[in-house]
């Protein structure tokens, strides 16, 4: 999974060439303050069926927002097509929402693994090697042309537009919006972080990197 980036909800000029039967009417400059909102893209990619999901929000890119888009992912798509799955291999980068130094970020994991049940296992790419990133090479460029050039105006187009990303060798979108505004600002407190270093269990290997978040009864 990995967050694609932000961009400006709007009548604002979005690079690239589209064919159309008249020009489209837009501001020339991307300025902040006239745009009408933002739109923050969060990825899932699943290797083996070839399918992206794009969850997206409308406030802030926090660890939060990035486990509540696993999450409504798992609920909705991932354990209908995995339905006998024990544990979920999840491969982010090491940085951003989903950074592996964050104790934030596996704090709000443990939440979500504690109520789908299933324990995760996540491996980070290390610092500038997100582009080995299976999702950064097999979807989220597709998903930049299918909206090259074209207008974010409204949330309702930018959604049918990342709806239509596909490509000859089978690949479909699936695209959600979550409301939900989020707090920023949030840091991890040492009780936050006592209990991660007691339930999260860190591979002998690269534990920086590598861990496993496993359902916790009670939490």
């Amino acid at each position: 999974m990995d967050t694609k980036a932000k961009e400006l909800q709007g009548q604002l000029y979005r690079a690239g060439r589209v064919r159309c039967s008249e020009p489209f009417q837009a501001f020339d400059h991307d300025f902040p303050s006239w745009a009408e909102g933002v739109i923050i893209p969060h990825g899932i990619y699943d290797l083996v069926r070839n399918r992206g999901h794009l969850n997206i929000g409308l406030s802030h890119d926090t660890t939060q927002f990035a486990c509540d888009s696993l999450k409504w992912y798992w609920n909705r798509i991932g354990q209908q097509a995995y339905p006998g799955a024990k544990s979920i291999l999840l491969l982010a980068d090491c940085g951003g929402s989903n950074s592996a130094s964050k104790y934030l970020f596996k704090h709000d994991l443990q939440a979500v693994v504690n109520a789908i049940g299933i324990e995760i296992r996540v491996a980070h790419y290390p610092s500038y090697c997100s582009k080995y990133n299976p999702i950064e090479r097999r979807f989220f460029p597709h998903v930049a042309r299918a909206c090259t050039g074209m207008l974010f105006d409204t949330l309702n187009h930018v959604v049918e537009l990342m709806r239509k990303t596909t490509t000859s060798t089978g690949l479909h979108t699936t695209v959600n919006v979550i409301k939900r505004i989020y707090e920023t600002g949030r840091a991890a407190t040492e009780a936050m972080k006592t209990v991660i270093n007691k339930t999260v269990k860190f591979h002998e290997l690269l534990p920086k990197w590598n861990y496993t978040v496993t359902p916790q009864n009670g939490q």
